[in-house]
């Protein structure tokens, strides 16, 4: 399908048949070049075959710009046919339009009545009340091609797009009220979907209103979250998606690689505003976008060598986070610190006993389960009891361990508080922890 420009077919081009009429071009009588000229067609371009020698009369005969067309409607069956052959062509034309600016502008014919019967505005532009009556009409915010594509549309029912004109294409179908045209762009645009564009269209979706397209961009991201922030589209969204995405439960990336990438945004914002790149201007650009970022459900080494070290957070901040880290009860936090929920599915829990039916003393040492699975699965988090005798608050470090290597797969330092029943209290990862089939883990629990 080609990306460029149609042109208009040449109507000249068409040769005599034994078996079918086509168009023939022929001589024009003097009168009737008179006639035309006075209707404002243009002078005859071309001259006429010479096995047409002799007068043109009778009503098969008629003449467009110049060129003269015997009977072309027989040879064109239907009314789509018909329609679609005086497509970009001067037949019966009432009405052109200056499509586009500078040296890409093109001047277009077309045919007030079909373009009514095809789009609400049309009708309204030529019909309406406030109907225009200039035959010549400039469109500057609307690309030839694209309009070409509606044109194309309206009277063939021909979707003709590809992946440089379809956004201008979308965008020319909603000014013109054609749903069938739009629905064709986004169609298109869905089966194109990748974590390399997921970002630029999810601007174009949320700049063009069109939620279910944009759904389905956030969908990739969620599910391909650090190819798509890789993609070079994702620094050229702005702010409002920026947040919009952030503000996500669903995305599959470690808060310290996202924090990265958001770095990377506001450096080519600054580019963009023609602004130095530094850190103060970097924290100005990112704004809201910045208290987003869910610092608290870093790991504190993650924290330290990345934000801390970054100077886009105050002093205050930094300090505040790295007390949340270390000290319990957890101080109150400005950054949000509900883990991202990156892995879909129902939550299953396993549980270790059938039943409870007594307690054991606990010296400080670590409780520790190997296990392995027959499946891959996520692990969010653990069940642990506490003490019968009553409520007790306890901090506690929970890890999974791979055991062949020893390899730490995931950690975390928290505190949950149990209320002496004989319940198990939830203590989450701040990410789930990948658990391959077929080899065994190890899991840790130290209470303080």
């Amino acid at each position: 399908m080609s990306s460029g420009i149609p042109k208009a077919l040449p109507s000249n081009g068409s040769h005599m048949c034994s078996t079918e009429m086509q168009e023939l071009p022929v001589n024009i009588p003097g009168n009737q070049r008179d006639r035309e000229s006075a209707n404002g067609r243009r002078p005859i371009e071309e001259a006429a075959s010479s096995s047409s020698q002799g007068t043109a009369s009778g009503n098969n005969v008629a003449s467009y710009s110049g060129q003269v067309l015997f009977n072309w409607q027989a040879s064109r069956v239907t009314v789509k046919d018909r329609l679609a052959f005086i497509f970009n062509r001067e037949i019966l034309s009432d009405v052109h339009f200056i499509v586009g600016k500078g040296a890409q502008q093109q001047r277009m014919p077309a045919h007030k009545f079909v373009l009514s019967v095809g789009s609400a505005v049309f009708d309204a532009m030529f019909n309406g009340a406030m109907a225009t009556t200039s035959d010549e009409i400039e469109l500057p915010d609307v690309e030839p091609a694209a309009f070409l594509a509606l044109l194309r549309f309206l009277y063939s029912d021909e979707v003709q797009i590809g992946p440089e004109t379809v956004m201008m294409t979308l965008y020319t179908a909603k000014k013109y009220a054609v749903p069938a045209l739009e629905k064709a762009c986004v169609d298109f645009l869905k089966s194109n979907l990748s974590s390399d564009n997921a970002f630029m269209l999810l601007t174009q979706a949320r700049l063009f209103d069109e939620p279910q397209l944009a759904a389905l961009c956030l969908e990739t991201i969620d599910k391909y979250t650090s190819e798509a922030l890789a993609a070079e589209g994702f620094t050229d969204i702005d702010h409002e998606t920026l947040c919009a995405v952030l503000e996500r439960d669903t995305l599959r990336i470690r808060e310290a690689k996202l924090f990265n990438a958001v770095v990377r945004w506001a450096e080519q914002e600054s580019i963009r505003q023609n602004l130095t790149v530094n850190a103060e201007n970097l924290r100005l650009l990112l704004g809201r976008a910045l208290h987003l970022i869910r610092f608290p459900i870093m790991t504190v080494e993650e924290f330290a060598v990345g934000p801390a070290q970054a100077n886009i957070l105050t002093d205050k901040e930094i300090v505040s986070l790295f007390l949340y880290f270390t000290v319990n009860p957890k101080p109150p936090i400005n950054f949000p610190d509900v883990p991202r929920c990156c892995i879909t599915g129902k939550e299953q829990t396993v549980c270790r006993f059938q039943q409870s039916e007594s307690r054991w003393g606990y010296s400080g040492t670590s409780d520790r389960i190997r296990f392995m699975v027959d499946r891959k699965i996520y692990v969010v988090g653990f069940g642990l009891y506490g003490s019968i005798h009553g409520p007790s608050d306890y901090t506690v470090n929970i890890q999974i361990i791979h055991t062949g290597t020893g390899k730490l797969l995931g950690t975390n330092d928290t505190s949950f508080s149990c209320d002496g029943s004989s319940s198990t209290f939830r203590v989450m990862f701040k990410t789930p922890i990948e658990i391959i089939a077929g080899n065994n883990y190890t899991a840790c629990a130290t209470l303080k």
